[in-house]
């Protein structure tokens, strides 16, 4: 079953399906850093999306879709970012055009953001101290054709707390500490417990399906 993960340049999703036995596909504008360029496609990921995939996983870009960026459309900024309207619009299109992809099943990743609002809300939020790793990062899915992800191993997430009280998850903390891109690159990536859900969980929903209808 051929399998695209769309967005995806740490190929973390990719390779636990891979794991499981899948033909699966990372794709992303830059090159793949999970050790398996032979699983990457490098380009547009909207030149790929209606190519007969059996299921496609997207982590479209969050920056100009989550709520945390909208103290920047703020007009006190608009002089500093006047590009910002433009390209959240330019963002929710690109959203949708995955969404709506020739595709059976889809499950698109985000924050909470403002794709709640201008389109539906998603139909679960899910933490990765679901799965195992104890980290807070609060992860909606907005699904087609796909059952809600199953809690695997809830854990106790590992927080910062600030002089003030204040409290951040860690991993957060930490990716403050490096340069920009690198700050992007680390807060896409999905942590390893929530990438073996999927795979285990909507891997084997389709194999399932395949077989009833095989039957």
């Amino acid at each position: 079953m051929k399998i695209l993960i769309a967005c995806e340049e740490s190929q973390t999703v990719c390779n636990a399906f891979r794991k499981n036995g899948f033909e699966a596909f990372s794709c992303d504008i830059l090159p793949c850093s999970g050790g398996h360029p032979e699983w990457h496609i490098q380009g547009d990921v909207l030149e790929q999306l209606n190519k007969g995939w059996d299921l496609i996983i997207a982590h479209p870009p969050c920056t100009y879709l989550t709520v945390t960026g909208n103290k920047w459309m703020k007009p006190e900024f608009r002089d500093r970012f006047p590009d910002r309207p433009k390209q959240r619009e330019e963002a929710i299109e690109f959203f949708l055009k995955i969404a709506e992809a020739k595709c059976d099943f889809i499950a698109i990743e985000n924050p909470v953001g403002i794709m709640s609002t201008v389109w539906r809300k998603p139909d679960q939020y899910v933490h990765p101290y679901h799965f195992g790793d104890p980290h807070s990062k609060k992860t909606g899915f907005w699904l087609k054709g796909l059952p809600k992800l199953k809690h695997t191993k809830v854990v106790e997430p590992i927080m910062y707390t600030y002089k003030d009280g204040r409290k951040d998850p860690i991993w957060h903390v930490e990716s403050m500490k490096l340069p920009p891109a690198e700050r992007q690159k680390v807060r896409s990536k999905t942590f390893p417990g929530m990438a073996q859900a999927m795979a285990n969980q909507w891997g084997n929903f389709l194999m399932e399906r395949k077989r009833s209808i095989c039957a």
